[in-house]
């Protein structure tokens, strides 16, 4: 009987520059920093273990189109320690690798199939002299694809027993990220692929098992909204049916952790509670990064915050999670103000409007000075959008604190 076994990855992002971390010690910084290279690492450590026929790597291998040497010398050790143990690769460029936009690409080895250009083509994979799978993708050549690629899926006349399709896009109707190569469920299903592997989003999932629709996220998380566990599909694919398996391969671990502070009376109980939660119930065989999200309406723990014991307490609790073999660092925290609003009144006009023209304000230019500043500007990169509403958040946390505070 036929069958398959291949890695679905996508989204390595190798050499991601780790914008908004500058604050992390250097003690910790160099493992976050090579994080995406040690996650492709062990991605081909997982392929050469279960002995797999081929990888399929589909879009954004690497971070942006100006890829470094360093990213593509390491994806191509990669790839030939991959052909000692006879194992293919098929790989796509995707929006933020487009082809236009590497200057200075470098070959890689001979099991290596890059699909060249923006047409959908399809490559035959073989074993001992036997044709068994033919492989569907494109690359993208400019930093967008507006068109409708799953159109230009058509099966190839081979005699292969599978067809795999590999597309770096995403549903018409995504609403969370920016929509590339825009398709539907239908327009896939519809077709007569066994396989789609997908690339572009970084959340995990499985649109559909009939066939199977999947995505398998990125393999490292990138910032605090990418959290948990890591990494790609092990797939083994028959004529009868096909078996997937996630694998995580994260070298280290976002994770979002509530606290209740409405119970804790003092800093100490403030302390224990979080050092209780993050040694006992956040357990991982990777590095930690947390963003905690301390959660009530009592006033104290904002005083804290006011005060400054607060950030003196998490710099004392980080000092001694870093200092462990498989550390634990608290790289951001904030305070759910949602009750602390309603206690204020949701429908309260003032509160309403300062939240309207808080989300309405255009940090940039308050910023302007600073940046176009000639000794400052040499020091500061951009703010990403993420880090524009992680202030404005802050912002609007601090406004109602004070306008909370008064109210008792």
């Amino acid at each position: 009987m036929s069958q398959i076994s291949f890695i679905h990855a996508a989204d390595l992002h190798l050499d991601t520059p780790f914008q908004g971390l500058s604050r992390i010690p250097e003690t910790v910084y160099p493992d976050i920093r090579e994080s995406t290279f040690r996650a492709f690492y062990r991605l081909v450590e997982v392929a050469i273990q279960k002995q797999v026929d081929f990888v399929l790597l589909v879009g954004d291998l690497f971070d942006n189109e100006r890829q470094s040497l360093k990213a593509q010398y390491k994806l191509r050790q990669g790839f030939e320690r991959l052909r000692e143990h006879g194992i293919d690769v098929f790989l796509s460029y995707g929006n933020h690798d487009y082809i236009a936009g590497n200057i200075h690409p470098i070959n890689y080895p001979d099991n290596v199939y890059v699909f060249p250009d923006q047409t959908v083509r399809h490559v035959i994979y073989r074993r001992n002299n036997r044709d068994l799978a033919t492989i569907y993708g494109f690359s993208y050549e400019e930093r967008a694809v507006h068109s409708v690629k799953a159109n230009e899926y058509e099966l190839a006349q081979t005699n292969t027993p599978f067809h795999i399709a590999m597309l770096h896009g995403s549903l018409k109707t995504n609403t969370e990220h920016d929509v590339y190569a825009p398709f539907s469920l239908n327009d896939l299903s519809q077709r007569p692929f066994d396989y789609w592997a997908l690339g572009h989003i970084h959340k995990r999932q499985c649109l559909k098992m009939n066939p199977p629709i999947v995505y398998p996220g990125n393999i490292q998380g990138r910032n605090r909204k990418e959290t948990g566990k890591k990494g790609c599909y092990y797939v083994e694919l028959s004529v009868e049916n096909v078996q997937m398996n996630f694998i995580p391969l994260q070298a280290i671990e976002f994770q979002t952790v509530n606290i209740d502070v409405d119970d804790v009376e003092t800093i100490q109980q403030l302390e224990e509670t979080l050092r209780h939660k993050m040694m006992n119930e956040c357990t991982s065989e990777v590095p930690q990064l947390f963003d905690i999200v301390f959660k009530g309406t009592r006033t104290h723990p904002l005083n804290w915050k006011s005060s400054g014991m607060l950030e003196e307490l998490i710099e004392l609790i980080n000092d001694q999670l870093t200092t462990y073999d498989i550390w634990k660092y608290i790289h951001h925290w904030s305070f759910d103000i949602r009750q602390e609003e309603q206690l204020l009144g949701n429908h309260d006009p003032f509160i309403s409007e300062l939240k309207r023209m808080i989300e309405k304000a255009n940090i940039a230019e308050y910023l302007e000075d600073l940046y176009e500043h000639r000794e400052a500007r040499k020091y500061l990169t951009p703010m990403t959008v993420d880090e524009e509403q992680a202030l404005k958040d802050e912002v609007k946390q601090l406004l109602f604190y004070m306008f909370y505070d008064k109210s008792l």
